[in-house]
Protein backbone atom coordinates (compact mmCIF):
# COMPACT_ATOMS: atom_id res chain seq x y z
CA UNK A 1 0.00 0.00 0.00
CA UNK A 2 1.08 3.41 -0.96
CA UNK A 3 2.44 6.15 1.37
CA UNK A 4 -0.21 8.59 0.29
CA UNK A 5 -2.98 5.52 0.65
CA UNK A 6 -2.18 5.17 4.05
CA UNK A 7 -2.59 8.61 4.66
CA UNK A 8 -6.01 8.96 2.95
CA UNK A 9 -7.31 5.76 5.01
CA UNK A 10 -6.10 7.84 8.06
CA UNK A 11 -7.81 10.92 7.35
CA UNK A 12 -11.19 8.75 6.78
CA UNK A 13 -10.72 6.33 9.82
CA UNK A 14 -10.19 9.37 12.13
CA UNK A 15 -13.12 11.30 10.76
CA UNK A 16 -15.82 11.54 13.32
CA UNK A 17 -17.78 11.83 10.25
CA UNK A 18 -17.95 11.93 6.44
CA UNK A 19 -15.06 13.41 5.09
CA UNK A 20 -14.83 15.21 1.81
CA UNK A 21 -12.20 14.60 -1.10
CA UNK A 22 -11.63 18.59 -0.98
CA UNK A 23 -10.76 18.04 2.76
CA UNK A 24 -8.84 15.41 2.31
CA UNK A 25 -7.25 17.13 -0.04
CA UNK A 26 -6.67 20.03 2.26
CA UNK A 27 -5.00 18.45 5.20
CA UNK A 28 -2.64 16.22 2.74
CA UNK A 29 -1.43 19.87 1.39
CA UNK A 30 -0.39 20.86 4.63
CA UNK A 31 1.11 17.47 5.53
CA UNK A 32 3.12 16.39 2.43
CA UNK A 33 2.94 19.47 0.65
CA UNK A 34 2.40 19.46 -3.77
CA UNK A 35 3.65 15.61 -3.67
CA UNK A 36 -0.46 15.25 -3.74
CA UNK A 37 -3.66 16.21 -5.96
CA UNK A 38 -7.39 15.44 -6.47
CA UNK A 39 -6.76 12.85 -9.05
CA UNK A 40 -4.29 10.63 -6.64
CA UNK A 41 -6.53 10.99 -3.81
CA UNK A 42 -9.33 10.23 -5.87
CA UNK A 43 -7.78 6.89 -6.97
CA UNK A 44 -6.35 6.05 -3.41
CA UNK A 45 -10.03 6.33 -2.46
CA UNK A 46 -11.14 4.26 -5.00
CA UNK A 47 -8.39 1.64 -4.10
CA UNK A 48 -9.67 1.79 0.23
CA UNK A 49 -12.74 0.80 -1.32
CA UNK A 50 -12.10 -2.01 -3.14
CA UNK A 51 -9.50 -3.17 -0.51
CA UNK A 52 -12.50 -3.17 2.27
CA UNK A 53 -14.83 -5.00 -0.33
CA UNK A 54 -12.86 -7.52 -1.23
CA UNK A 55 -10.95 -8.37 2.16
CA UNK A 56 -12.50 -10.15 5.13
CA UNK A 57 -13.27 -7.48 6.85
CA UNK A 58 -16.93 -6.18 9.42
CA UNK A 59 -16.47 -2.57 8.00
CA UNK A 60 -15.92 -0.84 4.65
CA UNK A 61 -15.68 2.92 3.28
CA UNK A 62 -19.07 4.56 1.69
CA UNK A 63 -20.20 7.38 0.53
CA UNK A 64 -22.38 9.17 2.47
CA UNK A 65 -23.24 13.33 2.72
CA UNK A 66 -21.10 14.10 0.21
CA UNK A 67 -18.00 12.57 1.48
CA UNK A 68 -16.43 9.09 2.69
CA UNK A 69 -17.14 7.67 6.03
CA UNK A 70 -16.10 3.66 7.42
CA UNK A 71 -19.34 2.32 8.26
CA UNK A 72 -19.39 -1.68 9.80
CA UNK A 73 -21.02 -3.81 6.97
CA UNK A 74 -25.37 -5.14 6.33
CA UNK A 75 -24.48 -8.30 7.30
CA UNK A 76 -23.11 -6.98 10.91
CA UNK A 77 -25.88 -4.65 11.72
CA UNK A 78 -28.51 -6.38 13.54
CA UNK A 79 -25.24 -6.78 16.74
CA UNK A 80 -24.07 -3.29 16.09
CA UNK A 81 -27.31 -2.48 16.44
CA UNK A 82 -28.11 -4.41 19.60
CA UNK A 83 -24.55 -3.47 21.05
CA UNK A 84 -25.55 0.42 20.77
CA UNK A 85 -29.03 -0.23 21.96
CA UNK A 86 -27.80 -1.66 25.27
CA UNK A 87 -25.16 1.02 25.97
CA UNK A 88 -26.96 3.89 25.39
CA UNK A 89 -30.54 5.38 25.87
CA UNK A 90 -30.39 7.68 23.81
CA UNK A 91 -33.55 7.86 21.96
CA UNK A 92 -35.68 9.57 19.38
CA UNK A 93 -39.62 8.88 20.28
CA UNK A 94 -41.74 8.31 18.01
CA UNK A 95 -43.65 11.42 17.61
CA UNK A 96 -40.27 12.73 16.67
CA UNK A 97 -38.97 10.65 13.83
CA UNK A 98 -42.27 11.44 12.33
CA UNK A 99 -41.58 14.81 12.94
CA UNK A 100 -38.24 13.82 11.00
CA UNK A 101 -39.80 11.52 8.37
CA UNK A 102 -42.19 14.20 7.34
CA UNK A 103 -38.94 16.75 7.24
CA UNK A 104 -37.04 14.63 5.13
CA UNK A 105 -39.59 13.82 2.56
CA UNK A 106 -41.10 17.38 2.22
CA UNK A 107 -38.43 19.75 2.52
CA UNK A 108 -37.76 22.63 3.66
CA UNK A 109 -41.35 22.66 5.27
CA UNK A 110 -42.85 25.06 8.15
CA UNK A 111 -43.24 24.33 11.65
CA UNK A 112 -47.27 25.14 11.14
CA UNK A 113 -47.37 22.71 7.58
CA UNK A 114 -45.95 19.92 9.77
CA UNK A 115 -48.68 20.25 12.45
CA UNK A 116 -51.10 20.29 9.70
CA UNK A 117 -49.75 16.65 8.68
CA UNK A 118 -49.25 15.05 12.16
CA UNK A 119 -52.46 16.61 13.13
CA UNK A 120 -50.42 17.35 16.38
CA UNK A 121 -48.33 20.32 17.26
CA UNK A 122 -44.65 19.87 16.87
CA UNK A 123 -42.25 21.88 18.99
CA UNK A 124 -41.10 19.75 21.37
CA UNK A 125 -40.18 17.30 18.75
CA UNK A 126 -38.24 20.08 16.29
CA UNK A 127 -36.33 20.94 19.52
CA UNK A 128 -35.06 17.99 20.17
CA UNK A 129 -34.16 17.30 16.73
CA UNK A 130 -32.47 20.15 16.33
CA UNK A 131 -30.48 19.55 19.63
CA UNK A 132 -29.36 16.29 17.71
CA UNK A 133 -28.59 18.29 14.92
CA UNK A 134 -30.56 16.01 12.60
CA UNK A 135 -32.49 19.20 11.64
CA UNK A 136 -31.88 22.55 10.61
CA UNK A 137 -33.28 25.89 9.59
CA UNK A 138 -32.79 26.34 6.05
CA UNK A 139 -34.45 30.32 5.41
CA UNK A 140 -37.66 31.44 5.90
CA UNK A 141 -40.87 31.21 4.08
CA UNK A 142 -42.37 33.97 1.90
CA UNK A 143 -45.51 33.66 3.69
CA UNK A 144 -47.23 35.54 5.99
CA UNK A 145 -44.70 36.16 9.43
CA UNK A 146 -42.16 34.92 7.52
CA UNK A 147 -42.12 31.54 9.44
CA UNK A 148 -38.96 29.61 9.26
CA UNK A 149 -38.60 26.27 6.96
CA UNK A 150 -36.63 23.32 8.43
CA UNK A 151 -34.99 20.90 6.83
CA UNK A 152 -32.30 18.09 7.13
CA UNK A 153 -28.79 18.25 8.08
CA UNK A 154 -25.52 16.66 6.44
CA UNK A 155 -25.65 14.71 10.04
CA UNK A 156 -29.05 13.13 8.95
CA UNK A 157 -27.20 12.25 5.63
CA UNK A 158 -24.21 10.58 7.50
CA UNK A 159 -26.47 9.10 10.16
CA UNK A 160 -28.48 7.19 7.52
CA UNK A 161 -25.66 6.52 5.52
CA UNK A 162 -27.01 7.79 2.39
CA UNK A 163 -25.64 10.51 -0.24
CA UNK A 164 -27.87 12.83 -0.83
CA UNK A 165 -31.97 13.50 -0.34
CA UNK A 166 -32.66 11.52 -3.59
CA UNK A 167 -31.26 8.12 -2.12
CA UNK A 168 -34.01 7.85 0.30
CA UNK A 169 -36.38 5.27 -0.76
CA UNK A 170 -39.91 5.82 -2.37
CA UNK A 171 -42.93 5.66 0.17
CA UNK A 172 -43.49 2.77 -1.86
CA UNK A 173 -40.57 1.07 -0.93
CA UNK A 174 -41.84 1.13 2.58
CA UNK A 175 -43.09 -1.84 4.41
CA UNK A 176 -45.53 -1.75 7.10
CA UNK A 177 -42.89 -4.80 9.28
CA UNK A 178 -40.37 -2.42 8.78
CA UNK A 179 -41.89 -0.06 11.38
CA UNK A 180 -42.27 -3.20 13.78
CA UNK A 181 -38.59 -3.95 13.20
CA UNK A 182 -37.33 -0.33 14.89
CA UNK A 183 -36.94 0.21 18.79
CA UNK A 184 -38.99 -0.51 21.76
CA UNK A 185 -42.95 -1.39 20.56
CA UNK A 186 -43.73 -0.86 24.58
CA UNK A 187 -42.39 2.30 25.31
CA UNK A 188 -42.62 3.54 21.22
CA UNK A 189 -38.85 5.13 21.60
CA UNK A 190 -36.36 4.97 18.55
CA UNK A 191 -33.08 4.12 18.82
CA UNK A 192 -30.73 6.48 17.13
CA UNK A 193 -27.43 5.18 18.01
CA UNK A 194 -27.43 2.65 15.05
CA UNK A 195 -26.47 3.70 11.49
CA UNK A 196 -28.26 2.43 8.67
CA UNK A 197 -31.42 1.88 10.61
CA UNK A 198 -34.53 2.69 8.85
CA UNK A 199 -36.40 5.80 8.76
CA UNK A 200 -40.35 5.18 8.79
CA UNK A 201 -42.17 7.01 5.42
CA UNK A 202 -44.58 9.10 5.00
CA UNK A 203 -47.27 9.04 2.33
CA UNK A 204 -47.19 11.57 -0.64
CA UNK A 205 -49.94 13.84 0.24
Amino acid sequence: MSTLVKHVEAIIFCAPSSVTVEEIFNALQESLGDMVNVEEINKAIATLIQKYKKGGYAFEIVQSAGGYSFMTKEECNDSVGAFLKNRSNKKLSKSALETLSIIAYKQPISKTELEQIRGVGCDYAVKKLLDKDLVEIKGKSEAIGRPLLYGTSEKFLDYFGINSIKDLPSPKEFREEDLNEIGDVATGEIDINSKKEALPLMEEK
